[in-house]
């Protein structure tokens, strides 16, 4: 179901449609602005916005997604757990060899 544009966006379609209804030469600048209840400045500064906005939208962008933002947080906690994950593998290492001297030591004494 089509949402109902917000009297703002009724009155920014309006200025966009006067405004290309001046570039294509069907009224004058002037005409515009009496129509929009502003002075010519304020017409031609809508209309310098607009147009700029428009050369800005056509620039070719990137393919593909937006990178993701960065999550500092994020990161400092992944660094934390893989550093913690590296610490229990030596803890491990450490623990087997410990058990596998103490059979060693075992095996000498019964030998």
């Amino acid at each position: 179901m089509a949402q109902i544009p917000s009297p703002q966006e009724l009155q920014a379609r309006r200025r966009a449609a006067l405004i290309v209804h001046v570039q294509c030469g069907q009224i004058t600048a002037t005409e515009a602005a009496a129509q929009l209840g502003v002075s010519r400045k304020t017409y031609y500064a809508w209309e310098k916005r607009a147009l700029a906005a428009l050369v800005n939208s056509q620039q070719d962008r990137p393919g593909g997604r937006p990178a993701t933002p960065r999550d500092p947080e994020k990161e400092r906690l992944h660094q934390q757990t893989q550093e913690l994950q590296d610490q229990a593998r030596v803890l491990e290492q450490t623990l087997a060899i410990r058990q596998q001297l103490a059979e060693l030591a075992r095996s000498k004494k019964n030998s």
